[in-house]
């Protein structure tokens, strides 16, 4: 390893470090993330050319290398943006469909006054929408839900954990429920009725578990307070009106994975398609208030008063992140660390996928997934075929082991922006339940592969 690549691990491992040290440095996490994303490109800028995907680019930009570098990064970067548009894009429509009503009688099918029960439902219907949908949309519909519902903080902050652990677990044994499953699935190294078949039950063993413990730290009823039922009650549309914005909503969002199998083009097409929609929509709606809305505020609740409220903090918190990591991915660290597993535990496929999923929690699980498709070739038979242990334990490590950490997911880490959930917290509080939950899943998968296949 060459000196630059430690100073720019260094500096990643560094900014990392501040990032989980927020609440005690109070330095927003997304500027430490911008930092990062910035300090570690210009590191790589001092000598560009001893690393691969330069050398090999190098002569396609007449050996050209600010030129090459540009390329690269905006290769990254527009791969970054699909994820920064889906985000932005599901935030819109779920927050469109919140204000305008469209959850009222989702929420009330959850609502209840025991704090256990209301786990449980948020628990199933999460991990079961995310297989649908996909962890990071779940979550954010979750959360909205959780807002109308739950008034104290602290009790909020444990449903919000849960939330995360659900969403992954959830979208772990569906083939379009995370990013990395699409991965596989696409790259033929597993098959739809395999990952749900045999990855179903240790995903649900690892959500039931830390959900039954978390549920300890719950006692007693939730309280509804004048101002809660009156914001969630009060909308400028009829029933049929809220019930249609619904079903625009939501059910556009499980169109967008059948839009992406049909046109094969990238997830965020499909939910900015669905936010047109949804926005011309609302848009014919409000125009038959147009004389009522100095009185109801009804202007307040369309989009483009919506898309001044978007949550930037978490934005350049994915963009500082996900461009770092990228900048891990292109000097080598990743394959490097991947290949140093398999060295040191050769044919120990589930410590090997184990110690993976527990990296997903630190770094993105992306480019350690991309890295370990293009390390470990598929082959005909054994724990590398099709649907053979190491990628489905692949798929649920990559996915699950996101969990233990509160930026180790998509799902986390936008909950953790919506939530305002610190990272000392989660760690403390939440870090080994869901460390429990995914070691028992494995187990699971074990004793299914050895005994009952």
């Amino acid at each position: 390893m060459s000196t630059l690549t430690i100073f720019i691990v260094a500096l990643f491992v560094l900014g990392y470090l501040s990032i989980a040290l927020e609440s005690v440095t109070k330095i927003n996490k997304a500027a430490v993330a911008l930092l990062m994303f910035v300090g570690c490109w210009t590191l790589f800028m001092f000598n560009p050319v001893q690393y691969p995907d330069v050398a090999e680019l190098l002569p396609s930009f007449g050996n050209n290398v600010a030129q090459t570098v540009s390329n690269i990064i905006e290769r990254h970067l527009g791969s970054t943006a699909t994820t920064l548009f889906f985000l932005m894009g599901a935030m819109t429509i779920v927050e469109l469909v919140d204000q305008n009503g469209g959850f009222n009688f989702v929420r009330d099918t959850l609502q209840t006054h025991s704090k256990r029960k209301l786990l449980w439902r948020i628990a199933f219907m999460t991990f079961f929408l995310s297989a649908i949908l996909d962890n990071l949309t779940t979550s954010i519909v979750m959360i909205m839900i959780l807002r109308k519902l739950v008034s104290d903080k602290q009790d909020r902050l444990i449903y919000a954990a849960l939330v995360v652990i659900s969403a992954n677990s959830g979208g772990a044994f569906s083939p379009i429920g995370d990013v990395t499953t699409i991965m596989l699935w696409n790259k033929g190294v597993i098959t739809s009725q395999g990952v749900i078949t045999e990855i179903f039950i240790p995903s649900l063993v690892s959500m039931l578990i830390p959900a039954y413990i978390l549920s300890l730290h719950l006692k007693g009823n939730l309280t509804f307070t004048a101002s809660q039922a009156q914001s969630v009650q009060a909308s400028d549309f009829t029933a049929s009106q809220r019930k249609i914005i619904f079903f625009l909503g939501v059910g556009g969002l499980i169109f967008v994975p059948i839009f992406k199998t049909l046109t094969h083009l990238p997830p965020f097409v499909g939910i900015l398609l669905v936010l047109g929609l949804l926005w011309t929509v609302t848009e014919a709606f409000y125009a038959n208030l147009k004389q009522q809305k100095e009185e109801k505020g009804a202007m307040q609740k369309r989009v483009t008063n919506m898309l001044r409220r978007i949550d930037l903090d978490t934005i350049f918190f994915f963009l500082g992140i996900l461009m770092a990591v990228a900048c891990l991915e292109t000097i080598g660290v990743l394959e490097l660390l991947g290949r140093s597993l398999d060295t040191i535990f050769e044919g120990n496929h589930y410590l090997v996928t184990g110690i993976i999923g527990v990296l997903s929690s630190i770094v993105d699980n992306v480019p350690l997934v991309a890295g370990c498709m293009g390390m470990y070739p598929m082959q005909a038979a054994g724990d590398m075929a099709l649907d053979g242990v190491f990628w489905q334990l692949l798929a649920y490590c990559a996915g699950v082991g996101g969990s233990m950490l509160i930026i180790g997911s998509a799902a986390g880490v936008v909950v953790m922006g919506l939530e305002k959930i610190s990272f000392g917290w989660y760690m403390k509080k939440i870090t080994w339940i869901a460390f429990v939950g995914y070691v028992a899943g494995i187990g699971c998968y074990w004793v299914i592969r050895n005994f009952l296949w």
